[in-house]
């Protein structure tokens, strides 16, 4: 075979992608009820599928480690009632803003990590206020001075945590510091009052396996070694942050793949609309597996502590679907429906696959069509194509697995939001 055969993205394999649109159309009678609540569109949230995914990540790994411990990021879909479920789950909140901070305080939550770039004196002030059940994950040296000079202010000690970068170039450098500085900050925090440094945390996104998580662990282990005993001895935990895929992998119109867009870019946008294409993502048991054996080589011969784990994508991607009605029907490859792509805040459809389903009339047949939205833009795209035996105006159509930053990216543009339903 060619080389650049056998670099060609993969075909979405059509037993996965079957399996999936059939166990959603056996919950179509379920699904169609709904609507008969509430009106259409409708966010679906599944509080089952919720609980189930917890406690498959928790499973994972809690096998391997003896202190763990789970942080839902709220970033991923701050609906209230999600981190409501996740807390009784046994997970605490991971929160990357004051407004995702006042909503774990509301929602009573005990167990609080705080993270992300650019805090604001308001939002330190706030986590500073709530100590006794907030860690504070510095993101600069800068924020250790004025983190301390406010816990002064206030009388108050603050646990907290560093974060290091795990990418020195490009746009990622925004997020902690260097991993060669953290014996400096080490130092500079034991001058700084009012600070109680006991942890690291990082940081890798869009895995679809665990090799750049291993080998920044392998990396982090050697800059552990090289810092005396008793500065490592305040590290009581090391948070890996989040970013697993979900198991089913990503899917892809033609558009999004590097055919696809070697092809547009010389006038030729491929024109099948039934042909998906998928990068394969590891299950989290892989994750746990391998993650497990780099700790136990790399970390734990330097520091014994807890792992800690901020898993959001993977915990709410199937948690959360998409209900609309089909309002016109232009051509018999064309239909408007009444949710757009406010409701999902990007033009996701454009490049992420995710079939569509008529549940007013399913067949396990996929037939191309423009399944549009009615905002005033044509990028307002819901797919090419729908699973059915026909379309026709007053169908209810799903999109499945719309839990991760979906809900959370919507915005106020044209059209109502949808409310959200809970299965």
């Amino acid at each position: 075979m060619k080389e650049n055969e056998t670099n060609k993205t993969p075909l979405l394999p059509p037993d996965l992608l079957r399996e999936f649109v059939t166990r959603h159309f056996g919950k179509r009678d379920t699904y169609l009820e709904m609507l008969e609540k509430e009106p259409s569109p409708l966010y679906v949230l599944d509080r089952k599928a919720l609980q189930e995914s917890a406690a498959n990540f928790k499973s994972a790994f809690s096998n391997g480690f003896l202190d763990v411990r789970f942080y839902y990021a709220v970033k991923s879909n701050h609906h209230p009632d999600i981190s409501a479920i996740l807390l009784e789950s046994g997970f605490g909140l991971d929160v990357s803003s004051g407004l995702e901070l006042e909503l774990a305080l509301e929602l009573d939550a005990g167990d609080i990590v705080f993270s992300g770039p650019g805090k604001t004196d308001a939002e330190l002030t706030m986590a500073v206020r709530h100590c006794d059940r907030v860690t504070v994950l510095m993101d600069s040296f800068g924020e250790l001075k004025r983190l301390g000079n406010i816990a002064k202010s206030m009388d108050r000690v603050v646990r907290t945590g560093i974060r290091l970068t795990t990418n020195p170039r490009g746009l990622w450098r925004k997020f902690g510091i260097l991993p060669e500085q953290l014996d400096d900050f080490i130092a500079a925090s034991e001058d700084t009052g009012n600070i109680r440094l006991e942890g690291i945390q990082f940081h890798t996104s869009w895995n679809l396996s665990p090799e750049t998580q291993l080998e920044f662990t392998r990396y982090l282990g050697s800059i552990l070694g090289r810092i005396k005993k008793a500065r490592r001895e305040i590290i009581r935990f090391i948070d890996i942050g989040g970013g697993y895929w979900p198991q089913t992998g990503e899917w892809l119109h033609p558009s999004a793949t590097p055919e696809g867009l070697h092809m547009s870019a010389l006038g030729k946008p491929p024109e099948d609309r039934l042909e998906h294409f998928y990068r394969a993502a590891d299950p989290i048991t892989v994750f746990a597996q391998k993650i497990q054996q780099a700790f136990r080589e790399h970390i734990f011969p330097h520091v014994r502590c807890r792992v800690c784990f901020e898993p959001g994508r993977w915990i709410c991607h199937d948690a959360m679907h998409l209900l609309m009605t089909v309002v016109d029907k232009k051509a018999p490859d064309l239909v408007i429906t009444d949710a757009g792509t406010n409701a999902v805040g990007w033009e996701r459809f454009e490049t992420d696959y995710f079939p569509v389903l008529n549940l007013t009339r399913p067949a396990l047949t996929e037939k191309t069509c423009h399944v549009l939205g009615s905002l005033c833009t044509p990028h307002d795209v819901g797919g090419y194509a729908y699973w059915g035996e026909g379309i026709e105006p007053g169908d209810v159509l799903m999109i499945p697995s719309q839990g991760a930053y979906t809900y959370s990216l919507r915005q106020q543009f044209i059209k109502p939001l949808p409310q959200v339903a809970m299965l």
